[in-house]
């Protein structure tokens, strides 16, 4: 009997080892699965959106056993964070590069965050929607914080330039912010990239001098 029940346990084991595709899957300890369950969640809001999101889900298309995610993510709301965060990641990187290859002038800078946010909104459509859904996040993760932050970070230091002495850099930043998120919600609704963007970015630098919401009454 107790032969059985030890023999019982390994293949139990054994199972639970093997992908979906019956290769032994190894439990990883260099946080490969972490980024992998991750990768997979942001191929199933690609495919399926939010509704198809859970973390059994994720651990079939990355390969594992369903139990695997636990190692990683307490809950859902784990997974949507780390998503999240590997969302405004990509989406920093995009603004930046985009910035880097603008040159010192704060006018190309300003309109180069400005495609750069354009073009992760449509090049990740599902992604994008997810992260500005609304959706609850754990707020005991930092590199959440950091990476989120790091995204309003750039487009403050891009709007700093059109910051006039006496006014609030939050003023600029989120009229900006609102313009630029407005214009892009209108290429979510078209789900392709408007074919005017070439001659209405430009002219946000201008837009800027001639708005002055703090003299309306």
């Amino acid at each position: 009997m107790f032969d059985t029940v030890k023999l019982d346990c390994r293949l139990s084991i054994m199972t639970d080892s093997k992908t979906s595709t019956g290769a032994t899957s190894p439990r990883r300890r260099d946080g490969s699965l972490r980024k992998d369950l991750v990768e997979a969640g942001i191929s199933i809001l690609r495919d399926k959106g939010i509704e198809g999101l859970s973390l059994r889900e994720c651990a079939a298309r990355a390969g594992v056993s369903h139990a695997a995610p636990a190692y990683h993510f307490k809950n859902l709301t784990g997974l949507y964070t780390a998503i999240s965060a590997r969302g405004f990641e990509l989406f920093s990187e995009s603004m930046d590069a985009k910035r880097q290859e603008a040159g010192q002038d704060p006018r190309d800078q300003l309109l180069a965050i400005c495609e750069g946010y354009l073009d992760f909104a449509v090049g990740h459509r599902e992604l994008f929607l997810f992260m500005f859904s609304g959706q609850d996040m754990d707020p005991q993760n930092q590199d959440f914080d950091t990476v989120s932050s790091r995204a309003y970070q750039i487009l403050s230091e891009t709007c700093a330039p059109f910051v006039e002495a006496g006014t609030d850099p939050e003023e600029i930043e989120l009229l900006v912010w609102s313009l630029v998120h407005g214009y892009t919600h209108l290429a979510m609704v078209n789900k392709k990239r408007p074919k005017h963007i070439g001659t209405a970015l430009p002219l946000l630098p201008d837009l800027l001098r001639h708005l002055d919401f703090r003299n309306r009454t």
